[in-house]
């Protein structure tokens, strides 16, 4: 892939960001995403690339753009999968919460895992814990081997968990191995990625989210050294069959080679509202300020990019 991608990339998520964050906490959720997903398509037509999405906002006849098999790009350039969340955190923004981002990961044609839309089961560490993990070990077999690597007694190892009835048994566990709690409502490809920042304050993620947001953390967490591993958990039938038509067992745990393949992908993210890892978009009268995060796995370059954009200047948030 260009190098010259990972900025190029960094136009899209501003965009999104900047355009979803107009809507933070009127409590509009598919304003929120609307706004996200228009305006990351526009600045998507102008990057020198052949992309093809594999995770977007679902099938053709379920989103009017950034659908699963939708051409992005100028027609010219490198051939990539993209993978999109134009908001990771709908409701997030929605009720003016914490941790919400606009995501985008891309690699070479062919690398991404083409994840189904339906749950995964997740867990989810940074470099230190990289390998030390497996998920068919228990909670406390995890939380120690965690524990260990980042020489912490378990009672100092902080979980981050989605806020979710299906995960009061998980949650129970965790709390009887003394280790500590953090739950979120949403959000969980933010809550990968902060396993890999000491500052942020979590250091393992467990519990079932949505496949297609595993493949995005994976891709993160790719290029930050860290290790993501799942399991497809269909709910029924159809997702047995599409389970069966991947060639994937839902016993088969997925690793980053399964997620993501090859030497090289790309990853960013703008904050759209305020969190631990990044800022979110703040108005200031004509001007906004963004912060962005963007990653290179051939590299393992990580850029952390604060803007301001001069907003009568992009009345289409068209970020040049």
């Amino acid at each position: 892939m260009e190098r010259s991608l990972t900025l190029e990339l960094v136009r899209v998520t501003e965009a999104a960001a900047l355009s979803a964050a107009r809507w933070m906490g009127k409590g509009l959720k598919n304003e929120v995403d609307d706004a996200g997903t228009s305006a990351m398509r526009k600045v998507f037509d102008t990057i020198p690339m052949i992309g093809t999405v594999v995770i977007g906002e679902g099938e053709m006849d379920e989103a009017p753009m950034l659908y699963i098999g939708e051409k992005l790009g100028t027609g010219q350039g490198p051939e990539v999968d993209v993978a999109v969340d134009p908001i990771e955190g709908t409701n997030i923004v929605s009720k003016g919460l914490w941790n919400a981002l606009a995501v985008v990961a891309i690699a070479d044609k062919g690398n991404l895992l083409h994840a189904p839309d339906m749950y995964m089961d997740k867990i989810a560490v940074g470099v230190k814990s990289a390998g030390k993990i497996d998920i068919n070990a228990s909670v406390k077999e995890n939380l120690q081997a965690v524990a260990n690597a980042l020489s912490k007694d378990i009672t100092d190892v902080t979980a981050v968990v989605l806020d979710r009835e299906r995960h009061n048994n998980l949650i129970q566990e965790i709390r009887e191995s003394g280790a500590r709690i953090k739950l979120i409502s949403d959000g969980d490809v933010a809550a990968a990625i902060n396993t890999a920042f000491e500052d942020t304050g979590v250091d393992i993620l467990f519990g079932s989210g949505g496949a297609p947001e595993g493949v995005l953390a994976a891709v993160a967490l790719k290029c930050l050294g860290g290790e993501i591993q799942g399991k497809l958990l269909p709910q029924n039938e159809d997702e047995e069959r599409r389970c069966a038509k991947m060639g994937i067992n839902p016993n088969q745990v997925l690793r980053m080679k399964d997620l993501v393949k090859g030497d090289d992908a790309i990853f960013a993210a703008t904050g759209v509202t305020d969190g631990e890892l990044l800022k979110g978009v703040h108005f200031h009268g004509t001007t906004a300020t963004t912060q962005s995060i963007v990653m290179r796995a051939k590299t393992g370059t990580i850029r952390v990019i604060d803007g301001t954009h001069r907003l009568e200047s992009k009345p289409n948030l068209l970020i040049k």
